[in-house]
């Protein structure tokens, strides 16, 4: 059946689905057709945040029940992390992406139709499945390719044009919100958006992993492969690092829509403008990263980073128990989500960087660490709700201080031998 389709194809003169396109890409090309990939996430996540009210009332739920939604696709992502892997170290990268974006765009019109929150939740969770390929993927594409401070850079240039998201999504959700159906025009426009990232991989993405360099593992092998992965402590400190960091940045995700528009009281329509501020700011830092990465090296700018958004979470935490006001709460967020521009790429390409031929199952893992991290945040945020800011705020600081933690081991290490050489 594969083979006629192909032939078809031929004949017509346009690449099947199936067999990648005759030529690879610029390395510009690929980095922009990444990032379009790259980008279905934030859109996914962030464009529903301004209907969470819209949510609630039409559901009869409070928006803290409503927040729990972006913890169960983020929990699909880390299920989605674990599958596609394994799947794209045995079979390339193509068809278990296909296979995904495929999953992606059906269970977004489930998630149009549903009549409940119980089924809204199990719509994202799956979703989340699906959406996982294009991160799982993405990742191993960039490891095929590229060396570990080449991929730190790619990794930033990547943000910079998958950053837009944050930016676009809110701001477009906010003013869908009362147009026709409301909400569920937010999930048909992503089906549709899923659609087209299928068919553009279809046609300009080539296979980055030959034949001869796939693994054929078993289940069994698979497993412990991961298990291998995971007794490698750089690597798991790595991806707790910038995974906890990154939770911070989930939790602000999934308590903002609250937080902005039921206490700050600033206008669903508008809430994308402050959301995509905070967006701005850690497109920035992505850019600054590509700067910093040759001149102080992969580690020790994520290392600065963590400790720059560690302060700011600390003096946020602090100054919102306080009763501070947004204008002081605000600007503080921003510095903070801000440095995670500097930690994800740097933390990605070094956990990464050890790989070859299992780049597959360490993007899986890494992945779902990552994003198990940001689950639970999110959860904790609706979890602890009081009615207050407060437990966005507490969340975001114990991320912080969770990634300062992970990577005191290593800092305290390096001490160690500089010492003796500092008193020869």
């Amino acid at each position: 059946m594969s083979t006629s389709i192909e032939s078809a194809s031929a004949v017509r003169g346009s690449p099947s689905p199936l067999r990648p396109p005759a030529t690879a890409p610029s390395v510009t090309k690929l980095i922009w057709i990444l990032a379009l990939l790259a980008a279905l996430g934030p859109f996914t996540i962030d464009m529903y945040l301004p209907s969470f009210p819209d949510i609630a009332r039409s559901l009869g739920v409070e928006v803290a029940a409503v927040e729990l939604t972006v913890a169960t696709y983020l929990a699909g992502l880390a299920i989605g992390n674990l599958i596609y892997g394994p799947l794209a170290d045995r079979f390339g990268r193509r068809r278990p992406l296909l296979l995904g974006l495929g999953i992606y765009s059906l269970t977004s019109l489930l998630c149009a139709a549903a009549p409940n929150l119980p089924l809204l939740a199990a719509g994202r969770l799956l979703q989340g499945i699906g959406g996982a390929a294009g991160m799982v993927i993405s990742r191993a594409v960039v490891r095929d390719r590229f060396n570990e401070s080449e991929s730190a850079r790619i990794y930033s240039a990547l943000m910079l044009i998958m950053g837009v998201a944050p930016i676009v999504a809110p701001l477009l959700g906010g003013q869908l919100v009362g147009v026709g159906p409301g909400w569920p025009l937010i999930f048909l426009i992503l089906t549709v958006l899923g659609a087209s990232v299928w068919t553009m991989i279809a046609r300009l993405l080539p296979e980055s992993l030959p034949v001869e360099a796939r693994t054929r593992r078993s289940p069994v092998e698979t497993i412990r492969t991961m298990g291998a992965t995971l007794r490698q402590l750089r690597f798991v400190r790595l991806a707790l690092a910038g995974g906890a960091i990154q939770a911070s940045m989930f939790a602000y995700i999934a308590g903002s829509p609250f937080v902005f528009i039921e206490l700050f009281g600033i206008p669903q329509e508008h809430y994308g403008f402050y959301f995509g501020a905070n967006a701005l700011g850690f497109i920035s830092m992505s850019q600054l990263n590509r700067w910093m990465v040759p001149r102080f090296g992969v580690q020790p700018t994520m290392r600065a980073a963590i400790f720059v958004a560690t302060a700011a979470y600390t003096a946020l935490w602090f100054a919102g128990n306080g009763g501070a006001g947004p204008m002081i709460l605000l600007p503080l967020m921003f510095v903070g989500i801000a440095s995670i521009g500097c930690v994800l790429p740097n933390a990605t390409a070094a956990a990464m960087a050890p790989f070859d031929r299992s780049a597959g199952v360490a993007s899986s893992l890494l992945g779902t660490i990552q994003v198990a991290c940001g689950a639970l945040a999110a959860m904790s945020v609706s979890l602890l709700a009081d009615g207050s800011a407060r437990p966005m705020f507490t969340v975001m600081f114990g991320c912080s201080l969770v990634s300062v933690a992970v990577i005191a081991p290593d800092l305290w290490s390096r001490a160690r031998a500089v010492a003796p050489s500092r008193a020869a």
